[in-house]
């Protein structure tokens, strides 16, 4: 009896949360965080790490007027769209012959494996040795960190896709190309996406250590500028940035990934 009211409540507040628009929820966790912000600026142990709105938002005039601000964005997303898309490019392939061949599997698995436990920051230094200071180290960091996360994301899907689909097809006279083309690819999809958003997730969070040596712009260029100068309300400003464009990248996947995989069955929450 107890479990059939416990069912009930959950579901009476399940139905009482759906009609809520989302747009009312985004409001309610926006105005969530602006309080924790007000919180923290009038702490005297937090505020001066976390000023209020108004002087951090001053601060993108002042960054603009010197000329500075969406200069910095364009060259970072220029960093991490070419480190993603080279990135990515290679995880595809490289994951799907990990996935179909043993001995592949065998000799690149444990250096992904391997490599992935290291944090960006400690080989960035040896990187900006052999290629030099400029965008090249950045896209390189971000192209080995992208890799690593979404090469892992789609060989699991490629290997978990039911083997009784791919034997069905063998029996039938496909060919490799075939079962490629009209078994694996559909399959993984879901997948693929998965690792697109994860790896664009990745691409941002190297962007600090991509950018920490060497760089003469970008968005973590200039954090790690302010912060050699204190300058906290300007450095907070462009860490929001950072977390807008991952947010911003995040719905556009998502997007993409309703137009894409709109067959496949979801949980509803």
């Amino acid at each position: 009896m107890k479990t059939n009211t416990t069912a009930k409540l959950k579901k009476t507040g399940n139905r009482n949360s759906t009609k809520i628009s989302s747009k009312i929820w985004v409001l309610i966790s926006l105005s969530a965080a602006m309080l924790v912000w007000w919180l923290l600026s009038i702490n005297p142990q937090t505020s001066r790490s976390f000023p209020n709105a108004v002087v951090v938002f001053k601060s993108m005039k002042t960054m603009i007027d010197r000329g500075v601000f969406f200069t910095d964005i364009g060259s970072s997303l220029i960093s991490v769209g070419a480190g993603f898309a080279i990135g990515f490019a290679i995880a595809l392939p490289v994951a799907i012959l990990m996935a179909w061949y043993r001995p592949v599997r065998n000799i690149i698995e444990p250096w992904i494996q391997f490599i992935r436990n290291i944090p960006p920051l400690a080989y960035v230094p040896l990187i900006v040795i052999s290629a030099g200071v400029g965008r090249k180290p950045q896209i390189i960091v971000i192209t080995i960190a992208t890799f690593l996360t979404m090469a892992i994301t789609i060989y699991q899907g490629v290997v978990n896709i039911d083997e009784t689909l791919i034997k069905a097809a063998r029996v039938l006279g496909a060919k490799d190309k075939d079962i490629f083309l009209k078994v694996i690819a559909p399959a993984t999809l879901p997948f693929i996406i998965t690792a697109i958003r994860l790896g664009a997730s990745v691409a941002l969070t190297t962007l600090i250590a991509a950018e920490s040596t060497g760089a003469t712009g970008g968005v973590g260029m200039r954090i790690r500028a302010l912060n050699n100068s204190f300058d906290s309300a300007p450095m907070l400003l462009y860490i929001i940035v950072i977390g807008v464009i991952g947010i911003t990248l995040e719905k556009l996947i998502k997007m993409a990934e309703r137009r894409l995989t709109g067959w496949q069955e979801k949980r509803e929450v």
